[in-house]
């Protein structure tokens, strides 16, 4: 081939590679547009919830806007385990989100095993990237039911049931709060008339929307982010099983002790706030992740994947 030949070659791989660029950047530029409208939406909803909330009296949970025991950096997680276990599970999640079911359900019986026996206390942000890729609002409506569930010290429980009943990502069932209350009937106690109050009212939103905006600020890209102790052990590039994850805390904790036991050690006692202790690592830190996008969803738009 001709110099001139390689040449014109290249400039027309320049120039196509240039055009694609363009196409990318008016894409996000109208992505960026129609998400500022739905968020400015839900920001006005998520007033009217706190507000409500303000005035709830003593049904109000934690913090201002936080759900009771919430913890972490402003209080932006919610614990389950007992206070004091030697290991820390930080779970970046989002309950739309199919790689999060996966990971969810390969690692259930597993976790919650740790966490009984004070070995391990995980900390779960809630976010909602799959909202912001797909549209809806499934994330952040499972979210505040979730929160409202901390407050009733049954957030475990009700996490569970969103996960063994989450649909298709692209199925905004979720969005729902009558289907988010019908599955809190699957949790003996949960669908109190505070709980059911809590989920109508979007009592939580605004923290729900705080917690994702921190995820969006962190450094991390994509869900679900999982850290042992601020070190990303979940992903494609960290492959992991129930019995990897059994060893690395058995590894972490080795010559200390678990937690004593102190009432239900798969509540985080809504009562009374829990100490910050482990939480996650700093933004852009050692514990930096990326999502386990390769294990469920195939094909599938926004399971996992990093934001737009």
């Amino acid at each position: 081939m001709s110099q001139n030949n390689r040449d014109g070659k290249s400039a027309r791989e320049r120039l196509r590679a240039e055009r694609e660029r363009e196409k990318i950047k008016a894409k996000r530029k109208r992505t960026a547009l129609v998400a500022g409208g739905i968020v400015a939406v839900l920001a006005a909803a998520a007033g009217i919830g706190i507000a409500v909330s303000g005035s709830g009296g003593s049904g109000a949970g934690g913090a201002a806007g936080a759900p009771s025991g919430a913890l972490g950096k402003s209080d932006l997680a919610v614990p389950v385990g007992r206070s004091g276990a030697p290991s820390t599970l930080t779970v970046y999640e989002d309950f739309r989100c199919p790689a999060c079911d996966v990971f969810e359900k390969t690692f259930r019986d597993t976790v919650h095993g740790l966490q009984d026996g004070g070995q391990l206390q995980s900390q779960y942000h809630l976010v909602t990237l799959i909202d912001s890729n797909l549209r809806g609002s499934g994330s952040l409506r499972a979210g505040n039911a979730a929160a409202c569930a901390q407050d009733q010290g049954k957030f475990r429980a009700y996490h569970d049931v969103l996960y063994d009943n989450q649909p298709d990502e692209r199925d905004d069932r979720f969005a729902d709060n009558n289907y988010l209350l019908q599955l809190a009937d699957k949790v003996p106690g949960l669908r109190t008339a505070a709980f059911t109050s809590c989920v109508r009212d979007g009592r939580y939103d605004g923290w729900i929307k705080k917690s994702n905006s921190d995820f969006n600020n962190s450094g991390y890209n994509s869900t679900p982010t999982v850290l042992l102790n601020g070190k990303s052990i979940y992903g494609p590039n960290t492959p992991l099983t129930p019995d990897g994850l059994k060893k690395m805390v058995a590894d972490a904790n080795r010559g200390k002790a678990p937690a004593p036991a102190s009432g239900s050690p798969a509540s985080s006692a809504p009562a009374s706030r829990a100490s910050s202790g482990s939480s996650a690592p700093a933004p852009g830190g050692p514990g930096r992740s990326v999502s386990a996008t390769v294990t469920h969803g195939s094909g599938t738009p926004g399971g996992g994947r990093p934001r737009p």
